[in-house]
């Protein structure tokens, strides 16, 4: 592996991105602030879906009496089928500030997300407590976040779920597996999914898998944290939210303690 020639505090590390394809520019750039080096391990592509049934769907969401959005993939694919324009007496919730920021680029105005930027920090929200009876549009793609889903069917609402977008598994990339062989110098492993990771532990040769391994993990939450360890990776720290500079700045902290 390539010496890093910046100084920071992630010298000579590297940080394993399971973002989609084409997402890892800023977690690249934030890496790279820090001294390190981003190996992109992409566990899918992003498809839209743009058919009738998608549209249809999309709407029946749209008309509910709380409608909360996924991430912001969710909220470009459902820009394509249909303008993001709420009702005032209909809020919109986002799962993080990434997705609220998305959605008022659409049009859709001021949308709330949580601090704790995660499906548990979604769920504690006050617009999803009290639902009994209530219709809940979800926006979002098949497989994923089923736990907002399922708490909110738990609550009592009647969820509205529009697929508007597809993760396409994706065998991991030829350049990534060559870099895990051979991986030595340090590195961290963001989890910010629970599918993603699952997908890569189960598709990873086992030469590439042993180097996924003896990375360390960052999560985004304890939930995550738990599942990484029950794959019997090594968990150092839950990061603030799933953020990348909040991830990162995990990574970091980590690195400095002894």
């Amino acid at each position: 592996m390539p010496a890093h020639a910046s100084t920071g505090p992630l010298s000579g590390c590297y940080v394993i991105s399971l973002r989609p394809v084409g997402g890892h520019g800023g977690v690249r750039r934030a890496a790279a602030a820090l001294g390190a080096h981003t190996l992109a391990l992409s566990p899918w592509r992003i498809d839209h879906l743009d058919g009738d049934d998608a549209r249809a769907a999309l709407q029946r969401s749209l008309a509910a009496e709380r409608v909360v959005f996924t991430s912001p993939a969710a909220v470009a694919a459902a820009a394509r089928l249909h303008p993001l324009r709420p009702a005032p007496a209909r809020p919109w919730v986002a799962v993080g500030a990434g997705t609220a920021r998305a959605l008022r680029r659409g049009g859709a105005g001021e949308v709330a997300s949580p601090a704790r930027m995660d499906s548990e920090g979604l769920l504690a929200m006050p617009q999803l407590q009290d639902i009994e009876s209530l219709d809940v549009g979800l926006v979002t793609a098949p497989g994923g976040r089923g736990v907002i889903a399922a708490t909110l069917a738990a609550r009592g609402a009647r969820v509205l779920q529009a697929n508007v977008y597809a993760r396409v598994p994706l065998a991991p990339s030829p350049r990534a597996v060559a870099a895990l062989r051979v991986l030595e110098a340090p590195a961290w492993l963001l989890v910010s999914s629970g599918e993603a990771l699952e997908h890569v532990l189960t598709t990873l040769p086992a030469a590439a898998l042993d180097g996924l391994r003896r990375a360390t993990v960052v999560a985004a939450s304890e939930r995550l944290a738990g599942l990484a360890r029950g794959h019997g990776l090594r968990v150092a720290a839950v990061a603030a939210s799933a953020r990348v500079p909040d991830m990162l700045a995990a990574c970091a902290g980590t690195a400095a303690t002894p």
